[in-house]
């Protein structure tokens, strides 16, 4: 470009292609040109203004490794420049000290410079011309301007203050065109990227590019380089997000399926590891706004390395505003203090590592006994030292000469090079390091196994020549991934280093399927960085490594956590691992909440005691409380569980019951369940330390049921009776180990000898280990022992002094015995918990405990002896739920034969005792159910009936033939032929009348319970008995409970009974009651056959059913209900003429072929919807088989 071309004397150089000085007025040309006229004489003395910031081709110490000598020359030489015309100036002239400045790239002095001249006036045009012109500032192979090539401090940017071209270069290398007019503006940042310098092949020429488009356009879309896939994720994001603000709902939903495999919910799905941009409409009106710097739009928009980061800051604070796009100056020199001072720290970080890396190296040396340092000519390429300072600085290191080659570099000082030194080319315009990266390279360090050797050739070549050549060998050392290749790591230190640079940039390229595989690689880094700032965002990155971790990827990260914890003890794991933990308790997806929840158990046993009881318990306790999730409050409870393990701070006992208490009490299943298993027996095992099991927990829970019980008179809470009565439950096995340990025993348990064997039925199934008394003890020999002295102390030698075992028997017993008299004995679900609950305590206290102290205190309450019958005070316990408990509780915990005998007896005595005494029987049905729930009890129930079978008074055999209608529902047919029915047929022909009627529910419950057609044959034979024998036409009593059954077992009997048998007597018997002249007995018999219709009203009846006996039946009824109970026969009329228009539509049939106009419109549509489906389908007939699969 010939705006580029040299111009003699420097005329027309450095002036900016894109601008024109056609506007300048005359005066200021005039001036012009005198001052470059002043400058041409001192081009006869060696000074050249017009290349002032040159670097000659054909001067080898330029191409050398230093620039100084050709600086000190012209230096030296500016003074006698005025005297070519015989004069002696006092001072330099302002454009000789701009030359210079510009030629030693003290660019913010000349820039500086060129402000203040514009302010008084006197604009100088070499600073004019350099400023304004863009190709000043062009990054030249990523290596930032000012920092030159490796060697060449200042080298880097060619074209300096005068107009050089474009085909010089520094050391051979290469001037790269921006793409655009590259202000400070208007440069790509967007090129700095960890993707490597990919900018050489996206470039585009500027004579390829109109001068006119240049003008018009900051940013040209043909020379932008193409757009990447996280780019075009982020950027579809935020369209769809305006389009949907926006409503172009239809454009939205086109744009969502054109992209469909991105979620537009979650901005987590893009995969930038950075928060959620602002919308688009926000991002136009900033975006001439926002103040530009480097590190901030380097960071969010490319996430570049800090080492590139820094090479990247002096572009940015060296490129002025274009003359096109002025910015004030005092923004300008804002931001050129900020860099200036970035650059000092970055400077004294540099030489602190050095320090540090060649100590550590003085170190190694120290420790090797032998080694053998390589010559210089053998194994190191020789540098020139390019100033006292650095020779000052490098005599730290002792190089030692081969003697053959002593007399080749007598005259030159040499120092023995970076060991990744050997190796680069220590000037490379397209490939080289910034200085500052190749500082921070380490020094050779000298090896203990091996030394190598390089041969080097037999020539005279200049150590500059020979870096100048080698700089034509393409290595990408100048970018972050370059610049960690080039380092070869020397110690386990800089291993770690390494490792702490490198993950953060290979963890988001790796599939998250496969993420858990960095989990060790974080961790010991993590372990063993030295940077506190380093090993933060490793576990940060540990912590969100995935974005919703699986159980497994879970249990992975847990264990890599306790690994960490116990390599680097308590102070660590409070300060670096629980931070992580606290920001994550209230994420979004609760699998991370659950890595939370879990984190906090899996590392309690690693935290310093305090924070197990202050911030952990706050953290599981917030997210017990507000945590929605149920896995979550699940985890929650097992890490508290693991807590109580370890916590010893006695004040927070009472903080731990209010939690157990919420955990009992919440909604989910799964969370109770976890406490039962986890957190009750570990906060257990810590009150029995604390001494407070049966002085605060067991009692808190007894006066709670027992409040309960109070205030449920109109109304008992059962969901929180089962929720105290299951947490006693879980403390039965803590409270028998604390009797065992503080037993007058505990100190000979001694394990010596054969141990004891412990049946394996001796103890309830626990629901967890942490249940289990062995593991509450310490070991089943242990436990073993324990239980024979236990045995051997309640048989023969008592409870006296025996503490803990007393304060069962005097305390708990008697209080709970007493709250079981007070629960209502109908309510099934209430005596269930609690014979389960005595069952349990029963198995686990042991058989001799159960006879000697369990079974004598209910004895006594009961008192079963016929002494107390007495129907006017009658015996009031054995109606409470007192009687079924004892049965189901206590009296079944053993099974063998005496156990067995004596629970059917006070079977047999409850049910004589209630019958005489006329008493209710709702405990004995209470017993029956619960028992009769369990197929091993059947055979014992049908021996206590067929005892109240052939028992001497009617009133026990009357209650025998109603306790069969209890059993029949959950015993076998075969056990129903052979014993139920027998028994049923022997009492229906009782000679008390009271006995029979009592069959007849027991007869209904077969009729709709069994199947076999003998049985049912021989239960309706019996029941016609009952309705069609002449000497049971007047009894009352028999015909009502014979309706009652009727209604009750119809709707489910076999529909032939119901048909044959039913319906037929049902009429029969409505007919008879019209002709009742009793007006009671006529309404109590109409009133129980309105239900029984009621109940067969919604039962299918055939035609003729309906018409003989249905309607004739409910037309009879309709006719008492007229004189006994008007109300009831507004019913009856809407259901006879309800009856009769079924009976209607059935005998007006449709003309076949004919279809109405609303079934043809649902026949359409369903077809219509069909082929629909049928047309989605493209390929298999697995396809075509999931369209007529119901819906779930």
């Amino acid at each position: 470009m010939a705006a580029m071309a040299p111009g003699g004397g420097g005329s027309g150089s450095g002036v900016n292609p894109f601008l024109s000085d056609s506007d300048e007025d005359d005066e200021e040309v005039a001036a012009t040109e005198d001052r470059r006229a002043g400058l041409r004489l001192g081009a006869g003395v060696g000074l050249d203004p017009g290349s002032a910031g040159s670097l000659s081709p054909q001067d080898p110490m330029a191409l050398g490794s230093s620039a100084r000598p050709g600086l000190a020359v012209e230096t030296s030489a500016a003074p006698a420049a005025p005297g070519g015309s015989g004069e002696t100036p006092a001072r330099l002239s302002i454009d000789a000290i701009a030359a210079q400045l510009l030629r030693d790239q003290y660019l913010l002095t000349a820039l500086e410079l060129h402000t203040e001249l514009l302010e008084s006036g006197r604009e100088l045009p070499r600073l004019r011309d350099y400023f304004s012109n863009p190709g000043n500032f062009e990054r030249q192979s990523g290596t930032p301007p000012g920092m030159g090539a490796p060697g060449i401090p200042g080298a880097s940017i060619v074209g300096g203050a005068g107009g050089r071209e474009p085909s010089t270069t520094s050391g051979g290398g290469q001037l790269n065109r921006a793409g655009s007019i590259s202000t400070l503006d208007s440069l790509d940042f967007a090129r700095y990227s960890d993707d490597g310098n990919r900018e050489t092949d996206e470039r585009v020429a500027e004579h390829e590019v109109p001068l006119q488009e240049r003008k018009n356009y900051k940013s040209s879309p043909e020379i932008q380089e193409p757009i990447k896939p996280l780019e075009k994720r982020a950027l579809n994001f935020l369209v769809n997000e305006f389009l949907l603000k926006n409503n172009y709902k239809l454009t939205s939903i086109t744009f969502s399926d054109e992209n469909d495999d991105q979620d537009f919910e979650l901005w987590d799905d893009v995969g930038l590891n950075i928060p959620k941009p602002p919308d688009l409409l926000q991002l136009y009106r900033d975006f001439g706004n926002h103040q530009v710097t480097g590190k901030d739009l380097v960071d969010v928009a490319s996430g570049v390395d800090e080492d590139e980061l820094e090479a990247l800051t002096p572009i940015l604070g060296n490129v002025p505003p274009t003359l096109d796009t002025p910015l004030p100056i005092e923004n300008t020199l804002l931001v050129q203090k900020l860099e200036d001072k970035i650059s000092l720290l970055n400077n004294e970080k540099w030489s602190l590592m050095e320090q540090i890396r060649r100590l550590e190296s003085e170190m190694d040396i120290l420790k090797t006994e032998h080694f053998a340092t390589p010559a210089v000519g053998d194994s190191v390429q020789p540098s020139l030292v390019w100033s006292s300072q650095k020779d000052s600085e490098d005599n730290r290191q002792s190089p030692v000469v081969n003697s053959s080659d002593q007399e080749k570099t007598k005259d030159v000082q040499l120092e023995i090079p970076d060991a990744a030194d050997s190796f680069i080319p220590k000037e490379n315009s397209s490939g080289s390091f910034p200085r500052k990266e190749r500082e921070e390279l380490p020094p050779s360090s000298v090896s203990n196994k091996t030394t190598l050797h390089f041969d080097q050739p037999n020539r005279k070549l200049s150590p500059a020549f020979h870096q100048a050549l080698l700089s034509f060998c393409r290595m990408s050392a100048d970018s972050r991934l370059g610049s960690e290749v080039s380092r070869i790591a020397d110690s386990e230190k800089s291993v770690m280093l390494m490792l702490g640079r490198c993950l953060p940039h290979i963890v988001p390229n790796v599939l998250l399927a496969k993420r858990e595989e960095l989990i060790p690689l974080i961790l010991c880094t993590a372990c063993l960085h030295p940077e506190p700032k380093e090993r933060d965002q490793l576990l940060h990155i540990l912590f969100n490594l995935i974005k919703r971790p699986d159980d497994e990827q879970r249990q992975m990260i847990l264990t890599g956590c306790v690994a960490f914890a116990r390599h680097v003890g308590p102070t660590r794991v409070e300060a670096e691992l629980l931070p992580q933990c606290w920001e994550q308790i209230n994420h979004k997806y609760p699998e991370r909440r659950l890595l939370v929840a879990e984190s906090c158990g899996a590392l309690a046993p690693y935290l310093p005691k305090e924070i197990r009881s202050s911030l952990v318990l706050s953290m599981l306790q917030q997210m017990l409380m507000e945590d929605k999730a149920d896995l979550v409050r699940e985890a929650v409870i097992k890490s508290l569980g693991i807590i109580m393990g370890y916590i010893d701070d006695p004040d927070k006992y009472q903080q731990g019951f209010e939690l157990l208490l919420s955990a009992l009490g919440d909604p989910s299943e799964r969370v109770v369940s976890a406490t039962h298993q986890v957190f009750l027996p570990a906060y257990a095992a810590w009150t029995t330390e604390l001494g407070n099991l049966q002085s605060h927990l067991i009692p808190t829970l007894l006066n709670k049921i027992e409040k309960l019980l109070r205030e449920g008179e109109h109304g008992l809470d059962e969901h929180k009776l089962h929720m105290y009565l299951s947490a006693l439950q879980s403390l039965i096995p803590s409270l028998f180990a604390l009797v065992l340990q503080n037993a007058p025993f505990s100190s000979k348990a001694k394990l010596h000898g054969e141990v004891p064997h412990i049946e394996v039925t001796r103890f309830p199934r626990p629901m967890s280990p942490l249940q289990d008394v062995s593991t509450v003890i310490g070991s089943r020999e242990q436990l073993a022992v324990l239980l024979q002295l236990y045995d051997y102390q309640l048989e023969h030698e008592g409870t006296t002094g025996w503490e803990s075992l007393l304060w069962v028997v005097n305390q708990l017993l008697p209080q709970l015995i007493e709250i079981v008299g007070k629960i209502n004995v109908t309510s099934t679900a209430c005596v269930h918990e609690f014979s389960r609950f005595f069952w349990r305590l029963c198995r686990t206290f042991g058989k001799i405990f159960t006879n000697t102290k369990v079974k004598p205190q209910f004895q006594e309450i009961l008192r079963l002896s016929e002494e107390n019958i007495d129907s006017s005070a009658g015996n009031g316990v054995l109606t409470k739920a007192t009687v079924p408990i004892y049965a189901t509780g206590v009296l079944t915990c053993y099974i063998q034969e005496e156990d067995r005998k004596l629970l059917v007896g006070f079977l047999e005595d409850v049910m004589t005792l209630l019958s005489l005494s006329h008493a209710p029987l709702d405990s004995l049905k209470a017993s029956f159910v619960e028992l009769g729930a369990n197929p091993a009890y059947h055979e014992l129930l049908l021996t206590v009936l067929w005892y109240g079978v052939v028992h001497t008074s009617a009133l026990v055999r009357c209650t025998a033939a109603r306790m069969f209608e209890l059993l029949v529902k959950g015993v076998n047919e075969t056990l129903v032929a052979q014993r139920v029915v027998p028994a049923l047929i022997t009492l229906s022909s009782d000679p008390e009348i009271s006995v029979r009627i009592a069959t007849i529910p027991a007869f209904g419950t077969i009729m709709e319970t069994v199947i076999q057609r003998e049985l049912l044959e021989r239960v309706k034979m019996q029941l016609a008995s009952f309705l069609e024998d002449p000497q049971y036409q007047d009894q009352h009593s028999l015909h009502t409970e014979v309706i009652r059954t009727f209604g009750r077992v119809g709707p489910n009997a076999e529909p032939r009974f119901r048909d044959e048998f039913v319906i037929p007597h049902l009429h029969k018997l409505a007919l008879v009651n019209n002709l009742q002249i009793v007006d009671s007995k006529r309404l109590d018999i109409a009133t129980h056959l309105f239900e029984a219709y009621s109940a067969l009203s919604c039962c299918f009846i055939s035609e003729d059913l309906m018409v003989n006996h249905f309607l004739p039946g409910l037309r009879c009824l309709r006719t008492d209900m007229e004189h006994l109970s008007p109300e009831h026969e507004v019913i009856l009329s809407s259901m006879i003429k309800e009856c009769e228009q079924k009976v209607e539509n059935k005998t007006v049939q449709e003309p076949p072929g004919s279809m109405s106009i609303a079934a043809s419109l649902v026949s359409e549509d369903t077809k219509t919807k069909f082929l629909n489906k049928m047309g989605q389908l493209t390929t298999s007939g697995a396809m075509l088989a999931n369209v007529f699969q119901r819906k779930k």
